[in-house]
């Protein structure tokens, strides 16, 4: 018996949204060291961008991610000032 290879993965174009919200969480990789908080951080922010999620404020502190080398704080400010270039 054998097994099949995993399906193809297509990833998302350069230039959209998914792609740059997920690369500005993947940018913090130092703060956020666990990549599955790192992915239910971005899924969230993703969320706010579009207009159906909560603050960064809200965000970091209702997805119970794990933060070294930082405060909660400033994580929200950086957050914060990359959402802004993305805007």
């Amino acid at each position: 018996m054998s097994t099949l290879p995993p399906p193809a993965v297509e990833k998302f174009p350069e230039t959209s949204l998914e792609k740059k919200v997920y690369t500005i969480v993947e940018n913090l990789k130092d703060y956020l060291p666990i990549t599955n908080d790192r992915n239910r951080l971005a899924f969230n922010l993703y969320k706010y961008m579009k207009g159906e999620g909560d603050h960064p404020s809200v965000m970091v502190r209702n997805t119970k991610v794990h933060i070294t080398g930082i405060s909660e704080k400033e994580l929200v400010e950086k957050l914060t000032r990359e959402i802004e270039k993305i805007k």
